[in-house]
């Protein structure tokens, strides 16, 4: 398996995992387009996963 990429099953889990934090803590708005704030979101996620 190639490093940095996630499995459709991970990536499914982080995004869920992802939704629910942002549920529980709303923040307020970034200056970031919806689709470039999940995307650094997801890099943050996997940069974590593989430090582990």
């Amino acid at each position: 398996m190639m490093a940095g990429k996630l499995s459709k099953e991970q990536r499914k889990a982080l995004i869920q995992k992802a939704e629910e934090d942002r549920s529980k803590h709303p923040q307020k708005q970034s200056g970031q387009s919806g689709f470039a704030a999940i995307d650094a979101e997801a890099e943050k996620l996997e940069n974590e996963n593989e430090n582990k």
